[in-house]
């Protein structure tokens, strides 16, 4: 067992590190090799193919938010049956989660490839970085069955409370990476597609290492006999967890192409600075979803063990930790927006580096409604309530159209930047009482039960 973490035992707080800890340093090293793609393409290429590169990433949001969300949601069901120490009906789901992943991963990759050039023009690329742009985009769909996979097999391991084994796997695949975006688009002079078939590569290796780690080392995690049986049931236990999940996130992403669109009509050189600052601002941030994703498991562990009280403790501990975390982005950020931005393009390219700062500098003011949304967001689905959480989704959807219909046309990139604290309030306004009442109602039930 050594390879599992049991998060029904010991210090909240400990446990929460120890599982997001690994978690945030793989996403930081995930979010490099997004960052070096960039840099490379920015300062070796040019301008035009960074907003080629990032024209539509609110659309790989869209739909990648979809899929990373449905297998995080597969994953809750395994975690609350492990915290149980029913691991035949842990089985049973690992099954079952395998099925529906598949059937996601043809179905989505097949559409998304088949109106890869109508998404182009949904989000009003510029014409003259279409090319480029669709290039990029359809490699990134071609990697989809991988990246399902990968998140699909991670959330597995991460389900048993082991977050360091997919951590070794992301450092390993994003020095692969960064290795080949150094041959294919200096060496080889491939350009963009060169950096799409990079990242096509490496998240098929992040994949590949994950399923081999659990036939070799966590085969409490293989089902066998009456386990591997399609169950109706497991899979409709599933789905309600995990289809809500991925709405979630495609219903945000519906309003970040809303807001993207907006942009993008604004100008190549705002299309570059908003592709710089997302990729700064995701190295941030990812570190306050990594918290989220370590409460989801810590709830399902803590709520499927019957330890309610757990549960507050770690949303305490978490919100302590998330508040820490403020600081720190804040004393890096403030004074060095200007000299990060300058990673992406040349130094003349004045407009590009000071409108990137200015998004960066505006939305870490606003962190700390982030940090609230992610711990609570993901602890509403540690718990089972994935429905309830996706309405937290509905609000930062309606907040973006709201920006990006009236804010980017009164004051243009200025109002690009208020996009997400706007979404993050949304989003808040609508959590905080809804867990509240959700802790208090499962509190209750759980008394009940024990009289």
């Amino acid at each position: 067992m050594s390879n599992m973490n049991d998060m029904t035992v010991g210090s909240p707080s400990r446990g929460i590190l120890h599982f997001a800890v690994p978690l945030i340093l793989g996403y930081i090293l995930q979010q490099m090799y997004l960052i070096v793609d960039a840099a490379i393409v920015g300062r070796w290429i040019g301008v035009n193919a960074l907003a080629a590169v990032g024209a539509t990433s609110s659309v790989m949001f869209l739909i990648m938010g979809f899929c990373n969300g449905s297998c995080a949601g597969f994953a809750i069901p395994i975690a609350q049956a492990f915290g149980a120490k029913d691991y035949v009906k842990m089985r049973s789901y690992v099954a079952n989660s395998l099925r529906i992943g598949a059937v996601f991963a043809i179905v989505i990759t097949f559409l998304s490839c088949m109106f890869c050039r109508k998404i182009l023009h949904l989000v009003n690329t510029p014409a003259g970085i279409e090319g480029d742009a669709y290039t990029f985009l359809l490699l990134q769909f071609l990697a989809i069955p991988f990246t399902i996979g990968y998140n699909l097999l991670s959330g597995f391991i991460r389900s048993l409370g082991n977050s360091k084994q997919p951590f070794y796997f992301l450092i390993f695949s994003s020095l692969i990476n960064i290795v080949l975006d150094f041959i294919l688009i200096l060496l080889l002079g491939l350009g963009v597609f060169g950096a799409g078939l990079a990242t096509l590569l490496s998240q098929a290796l992040a994949c590949l290492l994950c399923g081999y780690y659990i036939v070799k080392e966590m085969k409490i995690l293989i089902p066998h006999g009456e386990e591997r049986r399609y169950n109706n049931k497991r899979i409709s236990i599933l789905l309600n967890n995990g289809v809500p999940m991925g709405l979630q996130f495609s219903i945000t992403g519906i309003g970040i192409i809303m807001l993207q669109s907006a942009n993008n009509a604004l100008g190549t050189v705002y299309v570059a600075a908003f592709t710089a600052s997302m990729r700064i601002k995701y190295l941030f941030t990812c570190v306050f979803e990594n918290i989220g994703v370590a409460m989801a498991t810590y709830c399902g562990q803590n709520f499927g063990a019957g330890k309610m009280y757990r549960i507050r403790l770690g949303i305490v501990s978490a919100m302590k930790i998330m508040a820490v975390y403020f600081v720190i982005t804040f004393i890096i950020i403030e004074p060095f927006a200007d000299e990060m931005m300058r990673l992406f393009v040349r130094g003349n390219e004045l407009p590009v580096i000071e409108n990137a700062a200015m998004f960066m500098r505006i939305t870490n003011y606003f962190y700390p409604l982030l940090g609230v949304l992610t711990i609570l967001r993901y602890s509403i689905q540690g718990l089972g309530y994935s429905n309830l959480s996706m309405m937290s989704g509905v609000m930062e959807m309606i907040a973006r159209c709201g920006v990006s219909l009236w804010l980017v046309p009164a004051f243009a990139f200025k109002g690009v930047c208020f996009g997400d604290p706007v979404a993050w309030l949304g989003a808040d306004i609508f959590l905080i009482p809804a867990f509240i009442l959700l802790y208090r109602h499962l509190s209750a039930c759980s008394e009940s039960r024990r009289d």
